[in-house]
């Protein structure tokens, strides 16, 4: 990824928090002959912050290029948003788009461990719970049932081999730009818009 340097994130430990955060990811592997394949889905940081975990359908033919030395992309995604030139103090200007992201590279493995499976499957189901109350809880599941969900999907880890991050929030304009960006993405009938603003004030401060 492309991150000019008043744009990165300042350490690991910020990539990996916004990762947690933002947790559903592009995956991308490329195939023998060149092609590259991509699925949607969720996928946990270890509590060590060294691999991310995740599983996808059987069906999803995706986890057979997971051979622990293809590598793959996993893409995480935050808010993002158009800023138009007229909010800024000075001028001329031009548009552009704002956003923060996350780029996680690794060979993907397969879990073949049934409590480890077990284990990644309560953890994420917690982590997307949260606080909910009367949780949802992989724990209270019949057994018999598991196993026929387990049957169904293939569980696999991506040791990180490295992680950046890219926070393109208006930090090469000066404070009456920024100010103006803020004031016209905060009046925006759009939430992600609205989070923009406000991950521009954090950055600014």
């Amino acid at each position: 990824m492309y991150v000019p340097r008043h744009f990165a994130m300042e350490s690991r430990e910020d990539a990996l928090a916004f990762v947690r955060v933002n947790s559903f990811a592009v995956l991308v592997s490329t195939s023998e002959d060149g092609v590259p394949f991509a699925t949607h889905v969720p996928l946990l940081v270890d509590a060590a912050g060294e691999k991310l975990i995740g599983h996808l359908a059987r069906a999803n033919p995706h986890w057979k290029l997971f051979d622990g030395e293809r590598p793959a992309l996993a893409v995480f995604a935050g808010p993002h948003a158009y800023v138009s030139p007229r909010w800024y103090a000075s001028a001329p200007q031009v548009p552009t788009w704002n956003y923060v992201a996350v780029h996680v590279t690794g060979a993907p493995r397969l879990i073949e461990d049934m409590a480890a499976i077990h284990d990644m499957l309560d953890r994420l189901g917690q982590a997307n719970e949260g606080d909910y109350p009367n949780a949802w809880s992989f724990t209270a599941l019949p057994e018999k049932y598991v196993e026929g969900m387990v049957r169904g999907i293939v569980a696999f880890e991506i040791p990180i081999a490295t992680i950046e991050g890219k926070a393109k929030l208006s930090q090469n304009k000066n404070d009456a730009d920024v100010a103006g960006a803020v004031a016209g993405l905060s009046t925006s009938g759009s939430a992600e818009a609205r989070a923009v603003a406000e991950l521009m004030e954090r950055a600014r401060t």
